[in-house]
């Protein structure tokens, strides 16, 4: 399986990094991640903007322009040659003298099979818990999972699917995904400030206009209890209902319409790029 490291393509057996780089040492770096269908990238330009983005944050230069790197993470498609893949592009803080500060960045770009969720996942739903924290940066797409990876085993313990984080009584984000309630009045609503503005939620928010009203605000616990129906919004996970959180039934304990709708309305989405971008 081809790799793309820093400046040319190896095998996935030589993709190596020393272990002064800050990735290891500090968990510094950024990275991004998208599919493909039929091997045509999915909102890839988003993600790369997000990708740079995140690097700037984090003063780590990207010695290729958008229009270098489309390429070269074209080129790895066709090489790896998979029907339904994973793209993911890491920038790390580099090899450091001291371990601590950062140095030219090494770049990875790697092409796997990728796991998506399938339409029995969306029918059987997700059941969460909930816990307080707030992620560093949360703008940034950081390579440190520090806090979720650690709380594997509560989750294990609950029998939950995933954790939903909040902070001062209100709504952040899943430690993967972006969060949406749909309001007893039939309003969406989706938190705004201190999370990852996720590539999937961005375009559930747009089909979702045509449909309702939208808001991004601040959500309180409380207004995540009595909602109608919850969601959860991913590259791999697309959308997924929440019907359990802490224990308690979400609404009627199924599956809601408006849900259903803007699940039907991303898989057209989807769709309809790969078809257009494939003729």
């Amino acid at each position: 399986m081809a790799v793309f490291l820093n400046d040319r393509f190896v095998e996935n057996s030589e993709a190596l990094l020393h272990v002064s780089d800050l990735s290891i040492q500090r968990g510094y770096g950024v990275f991004d991640f998208f599919r493909t269908v039929n091997g045509v990238p999915l909102f890839s330009n988003d993600h790369l903007q997000r990708f740079y983005n995140s690097a700037a944050y984090l003063h780590l230069p990207v010695k290729y322009d958008v229009q270098a790197l489309s390429s070269i993470i074209h080129e790895l498609i066709e090489k790896s040659s998979i029907h339904e893949a994973g793209v993911k592009i890491m920038l790390t803080g580099g090899y450091s003298a001291d371990s601590y500060r950062p140095s030219e960045p090494n770049l990875i770009i790697t092409c796997n099979p990728v796991v998506i969720s399938t339409a029995n996942d969306f029918e059987r739903g997700y059941s969460i818990i909930t816990h307080q924290y707030q992620r560093e940066l949360p703008h940034v797409k950081s390579i440190n999972y520090l806090m979720a990876v650690w709380l594997q085993p509560l989750l294990k313990e609950k029998q939950a699917d995933d954790l939903l984080y909040y902070n001062n009584e209100s709504l952040t984000e899943f430690a993967r995904s972006n969060v949406f309630i749909v309001t007893p009045d039939n309003k969406l609503v989706t938190p705004e400030k201190n999370i990852l503005h996720g590539i999937t939620r961005k375009n559930v928010l747009s089909l979702a206009t045509e449909m309702m009203t939208v808001e991004e605000r601040d959500i309180t616990i409380d207004e995540l209890i009595n909602a109608s129906e919850v969601f959860l919004t991913a590259t791999t996970k697309r959308i997924l209902p929440v019907l359990k959180i802490n224990g308690r039934s979400v609404g009627n304990g199924k599956v809601g319409e408006t849900t259903t709708r803007l699940y039907d309305k991303f898989l057209q989405l989807e769709n309809s790029i790969a078809h257009l971008v494939s003729r």
